[in-house]
């Protein structure tokens, strides 16, 4: 029995495919870890379009970037030796790459340089970052959800302010995985993915939740 309607079923089209050209026919650690015994060639993920229509999209277990043209023709801007997840755009144009190895990051995306922003939460390590969702005025939220779950409700979620403070909003979610904040940025929204469950969270100011 469910309290909710069902889910409204959105029908969906194939927008491009990753050319076969660009597939990498080899193990990775992170497939050994997420697809035991596959070999993937690619697993995009991080989907956002920039203000002239291209989509960049992250290649998790073989750290790539690419940048799909309205034309629908691929260019790999990055590739360097991490996992990235999620990627937003901020208003400046720039790139943020949650990253499950390195944490948060930003893409120059003309010189396909990677550069770290917060890699760390004082001398402790993340567990895994995975999507990030950007405000109006610059702040970053993001969710820290490495292998968290039923078994460990120890994820966490994380606000970075556009001065460079990191708060510590939750830290017990079970495998916080998506986020976005409400257009009156009151509000942010966590899917915990092996939960199968939405969260609703106040934000203020103060950090306080």
């Amino acid at each position: 029995m469910s309290w909710f309607p069902p889910p409204k079923v959105i029908e969906t089209t194939v927008y491009a495919r990753l050319p076969a050209e660009r597939a990498v026919l080899r193990p990775s650690t992170w497939a050994d870890a997420n697809k035991p015994g596959a070999t993937l060639g690619s697993f995009l993920e991080g989907p956002a379009f920039d203000r002239a229509g291209n989509l960049y999209v992250t290649d998790i277990p073989f750290g790539r970037v690419f940048r799909i043209a309205p034309d629908r023709r691929w260019t790999l801007i990055a590739e360097y030796d991490g996992w990235p997840n999620g990627l937003k755009i901020d208003r400046d144009g720039r790139l943020f790459i949650a990253d499950y190895r390195h944490g948060l990051l930003e893409l120059d995306p003309d010189g396909g340089t990677v550069t770290p922003v917060v890699t760390t939460v004082r001398s402790e390590s993340f567990k895994g970052i995975n999507d990030l969702a950007i405000t109006d005025g610059g702040d970053i939220y993001f969710t820290d959800q490495g292998q968290t779950g039923m078994q460990d409700w120890s994820g966490r979620v994380y606000r970075r302010s556009r001065d460079g403070r990191l708060e510590r909003l939750l830290d017990n979610g079970p495998s916080p995985n998506g986020l976005v904040v409400d257009p009156g940025e009151t509000l942010l929204y966590v899917a915990l993915t092996r939960a199968c469950q939405v969260w609703r969270v106040p934000i203020s100011r103060d950090g306080v939740v």
